[in-house]
């Protein structure tokens, strides 16, 4: 299983970015794909997951802001990021649980400046 994500950048205060995560190595369509950040001197944590179905949970702190949502047919999972605040600054990570392991991609900054 590999895991490509892309899309991180700097930005300001109140500015979009768009994360993509393209999977290979697994039947994509059937597996719950999430978003993780780790930001400077934080444990890393779960932002967001979408289902095999399509349905999304977020953590708190971005609900209303993120959107998770995924392209079975570019086997692709996107985290789209609005109203970007200096601490949502962060590398973002996607994450696939398979047969008791755990799958990570190799991360992709995201700096907001204020």
């Amino acid at each position: 299983v590999q895991l490509q994500a892309s899309g991180g950048g700097l930005v300001q205060a109140g500015g979009s970015l768009r994360l993509s995560c393209a999977a290979s190595g697994l039947n994509f369509r059937l597996n719950t794909m999430d978003w993780y950040r780790q930001g400077p001197g934080k444990q890393r944590e779960l932002v967001g997951t979408i289902t095999s179905g399509g349905n999304t949970n977020y953590t708190d702190s971005v609900k209303g802001r993120f959107i998770v949502s995924r392209d079975n047919v570019r086997r692709s999972v996107y985290l789209q990021m609005t109203s970007l605040k200096p601490e949502d600054t962060a590398v973002y990570f996607c994450h696939v649980w398979l047969r008791g392991i755990d799958y990570w991609g190799q991360g992709t900054l995201v700096t907001v400046s204020s």
